[in-house]
């Protein structure tokens, strides 16, 4: 397949899963059921038309730099010095299983110290400022990012690609779930029960309550699936726990 072409049709493909599942989100949460679940709202607030526009807008932007990326980094001949591979048999069913939870947790590390640097004060507006422009985020900020932001979030690619085997499954497979919890974590409703953020293993696991906190107050709570980077250096917000109680109990 022509290269052009190529990138065209993994554009489309990106493009569909962002609007599915953000549309999906949207629409639910905004438009048909926005007055029965009002009250679970984590800002009580909405964003504006305008809001919506730019968040759209970026994640476009991020989309398109996500594809161009991919395509360099996954096709000749810079693939050819990847770690990707097509047959499963070359490295078993026991490491095309276990691929799996190693991209995340990698991922979550990379994204918690990127994202700490990213608010950095020199670097903030350069890099990440255009993000905190949702300081009431909606399913549409999932990839409203700066381009050059952008080039970072998507620094997991190589730095996975380079490293360990990976299928085109395992990766089609992580940036779909990526993705997904994005739109989660900047959903505005929290879909987790009351008892999740201090139980035993829900206490580990990051929540769009969480997020929402990030951006609201634009400090503490950097972590992307789980929360152990957050407890281990201690950057979680101290109400995190109570004031999640505090939304579940409305």
């Amino acid at each position: 397949m022509p290269w052009f072409e190529k990138w065209l049709s993994t554009l489309t493909l990106i493009s569909l899963r962002y609007f599915l599942l953000a549309g999906i989100a949207f629409l639910l949460c905004y438009v048909i059921l926005r007055r029965r679940i009002l009250a679970k709202k984590i800002q009580q607030r909405f964003p504006k038309g305008k809001d919506y526009a730019r968040e759209i807008l970026y994640s476009c932007l991020t989309i398109m730099i996500f594809t161009l990326v991919a395509m360099l980094i996954l096709r000749p001949p810079v693939v050819d010095h990847t770690f990707h591979y097509r047959d499963i048999s070359r490295y078993g069913m026991a490491w095309f299983i276990a691929a799996f939870p190693l991209m995340f947790i990698v991922h979550d590390a990379y994204f918690y110290w990127t994202h700490r640097f990213m608010h950095w004060r020199p670097v903030f507006p350069w890099f990440h400022k255009v993000h905190h422009l949702s300081v009431n985020p909606s399913p549409w900020a999932a990839f409203a990012f700066h381009p050059l932001e952008a080039l970072v979030e998507i620094g997991i690619l190589p730095l996975l690609v380079f490293t360990v085997p990976l299928t085109t499954t395992h990766l089609l497979t992580f940036f779909g779930v990526q993705m997904a919890y994005n739109v989660y974590g900047h959903l505005g409703w929290e879909l987790y029960p009351r008892w999740f953020a201090r139980h035993p293993f829900g206490k580990w696991i990051n929540t769009s309550f969480n997020h929402n906190q990030h951006h609201r107050y634009f400090k503490g709570n950097y972590g992307l699936y789980f929360l152990w980077w957050d407890r281990w250096m201690g950057t979680i917000r101290k109400d995190y726990e109570d004031q999640y109680e505090r939304l579940a109990a409305r």
